[in-house]
């Protein structure tokens, strides 16, 4: 009796790991196919995470017939499907601090005329969760719903300049890949450029993330330490010195004001 209550309990816990172990490839495969700017294909998905094809075979069915992914005509290459878009539309409308962001965001545009970004760290990335675009006629694209580096980003580094040394050394991973010729690639740079960033209270980045784009990025300090902030991106060859001071004081003054309302309005 004792040993098939044991043999049962083996058995149950065997049967934990492996859900455990699928759910957790299954969230991999989905940020993959986010994350891939084409559909990719079983033997691409293999190579990049390399788990076996047979696995790869039943997921990928169990969230196409989901309408977690989708595949391209061929119904050899995937990528995520309409039900991934609902569940990210989900997150923003159950936000309470988007909608504030929202009106800040508006004000900054009109007062600026450049495009306007929100977004979030989430460990060694920002997620981007709203955006206005500039009404002049210059258009840098929008990335809502997008996660990049936070070492590429001016967003992603003025939230890490908001952490102390050792808790950046401990997000970030071990190397920093390279968007452009102009990221910064080596820790020290990057923990010299944190050190400038907490000294004026802001970030500057030029080209880093993007060609042809600079962006200028400001906490919003409603929790401690930040984990939102608000940028403006122009034109790289519009990000003089009396520009870039102009959009910094404007992003410090809005983002404060933000930061008081978020706090009145009990939003944590």
């Amino acid at each position: 009796m004792a040993a098939r209550r044991r043999d049962s309990n083996e058995d149950q816990t065997g049967s934990d790991t492996s859900l455990v172990k699928s759910a957790e490839r299954t969230v991999r495969i989905l940020e993959a196919l986010a994350a891939s700017p084409t559909r990719l294909t079983i033997a691409e998905l293999q190579e990049r995470m390399g788990y076996p094809r047979s696995s790869l075979h039943a997921l990928i069915r169990t969230l196409r017939e989901m309408k977690w992914v989708e595949a391209d005509t061929s119904g050899s290459a995937f990528g995520v499907g309409p039900h991934a878009l609902l569940s990210g539309t989900a997150y923003l409308d159950r936000d309470p601090a988007l909608p504030f962001a929202y009106a800040t965001l508006e004000d900054l545009r009109a007062e600026l005329g450049h495009t306007m970004h929100y977004a979030r760290r989430d460990d060694a990335h920002v997620l981007y969760l709203a955006s206005r675009e500039s009404r002049g006629g210059t258009s840098v694209v929008s990335r809502v719903g997008r996660r990049l580096p936070a070492h590429v980003t001016a967003l992603g580094q003025c939230l890490l300049s908001c952490l102390t040394q050792a808790e950046v050394e401990a997000v970030l991973p071990e190397r920093l890949d390279a968007l452009t010729v102009n990221t910064i690639t080596d820790k020290d740079e990057l923990y010299a450029e944190l050190e400038a960033v907490r000294a004026r209270g802001w970030a500057f980045e030029r080209e880093q993330g993007t060609e042809g784009v600079a962006c200028i990025a400001v906490p919003v300090d409603y929790r401690i330490p930040a984990t939102d902030a608000i940028s403006c991106s122009m034109p790289a060859k519009l990000a003089d010195a009396d520009e870039v001071d102009r959009i910094a004081d404007a992003l410090t003054r809005h983002t404060g004001l933000l930061a008081a309302a978020l706090r009145r309005a009990g939003i944590r």
